[in-house]
């Protein structure tokens, strides 16, 4: 989530009309959730996700060399699967930094 922070931004901006940098320090951590899990396909976030999920060989046949690399890039990074405590890890993590960079202000 870290690396697609800039994805994220941009999407909330697209779809909602948020912008994150003035409004994430009054947003609790469920309604960040919340509206990040509601982006779709359109916004910035989207477009890459759908890139990196595409299985179907025919609709890879028609994707551009900078989408391959996408793909490719992200596949390798998630080989190693996580385990759920590593998840519930990583999304404690996740947490702490948006209650932190909303000032500390816990829901």
């Amino acid at each position: 989530m870290i690396e697609d922070f800039d994805l994220i931004i941009s999407s909330f901006q697209a779809q909602y009309g948020i912008r994150l940098s003035r409004e994430l320090s009054g947003m609790k951590w469920d309604e960040f959730r919340s509206l990040l899990v509601g982006l779709d396909h359109k916004t910035p976030l989207g477009r890459i996700v759908s890139i990196r999920c595409e299985d179907d060989e025919e609709i890879l046949k028609t994707f551009t060399p900078n989408m391959m690399k996408i793909r490719s890039e992200w596949r390798r990074r998630t080989a190693k699967a996580l385990t759920q405590e590593e998840m519930d890890d990583f999304l404690e993590t996740m947490k702490q930094a948006f209650i932190q960079m909303a000032g500390g202000v816990k829901n």
